[in-house]
């Protein structure tokens, strides 16, 4: 090279068209992937236990369209279906799902009724004890009182069932008609597994009868009204009532206590 073309190159710099002086082009990284959430719920079970899931959802779904529908057949004016199957309504509702309407009655219920039991237990010595009565319902009231959401045992178990008896026993506590003899087995357990629940206060032993009666005192009218009612409590006794065996077995009493 000679001094011209020399001084010409200092001049211009490198040729243009050169790759030395092409600066280089970097792709951008691809962004990584977002992982997948995690399933929840149904969708993270199995595919045999979503189908086990599906079915238990259905026969629950089944079976409270049925009752639904028996409750409404149970309530409804009759009618065809309640004719012809009328029994096995009956059969469904009787006695836990029994529709009242007392508080809609034209004469609404205007009597504090309480149902109490006592009973007589057999004592290891031999012997036998009556314990005094036991109010029930005071034992509801109390559970009741102060509580947000009471449950439907507490409000309603022993109402109703005494209703039931009552509906179903004359005067002479008789049955009348064919749930006689159910509404009063079902007295009978309830009246025996709350006496399960008394704390005992004295020497236990095994239950061998029990005995209820109803308190009925009319409700005091408020100050304002001149109404005038007997405050006098009235009693229904029924009869003493022989426990089955598998009632008795491991049955123990509490003591004395109760109301009088």
């Amino acid at each position: 090279m000679d001094a011209h073309q020399a001084g010409s190159a200092a001049r211009h710099g490198p040729d243009q068209g050169s790759s030395d002086a092409a600066p280089a082009v970097v792709a951008p990284a691809a962004p990584p992937r977002p992982e997948p959430e995690p399933r929840t719920g149904v969708a993270a079970l199995s595919l045999r236990y979503q189908i086990g899931a599906a079915l238990a959802l259905a026969v629950v779904a089944i079976a409270v369209c049925v009752h639904v529908g028996m409750v409404f057949l149970h309530v409804a004016p009759p009618n065809t279906v309640t004719k012809q199957h009328g029994q096995a309504i009956d059969d469904w509702i009787y006695p836990e799902f029994e529709q009242n309407w007392k508080l809609f009655a034209p004469n609404p219920l205007q009597q504090n009724i309480s149902v109490q039991v006592r009973a007589e237990v057999g004592t290891a010595d031999g012997g036998r004890r009556t314990t005094g009565w036991y109010d029930l319902s005071a034992q509801d009231g109390r559970s009741i009182d102060g509580n947000l959401l009471p449950s439907h045992t507490q409000q309603n178990e022993l109402r109703r069932a005494w209703d039931f008896f009552v509906a179903t026993h004359d005067a002479e506590n008789r049955p009348v008609g064919l749930r006689g003899a159910l509404s009063e087995t079902y007295l009978r357990r309830i009246v025996r597994l709350r006496l399960d629940r008394v704390e005992a206060a004295g020497a236990g032993g095994t239950v061998e009868r029990v005995q209820v009666r109803s308190r009925t005192a009319n409700v005091p009218p408020p100050k304002w009204s001149d109404e005038q009612i007997s405050g006098q409590a009235t009693y229904r006794v029924l009869p003493w009532w022989s426990l089955p065996e598998e009632e008795t077995a491991g049955a123990v009493a509490a003591g004395e206590g109760g109301a009088r």
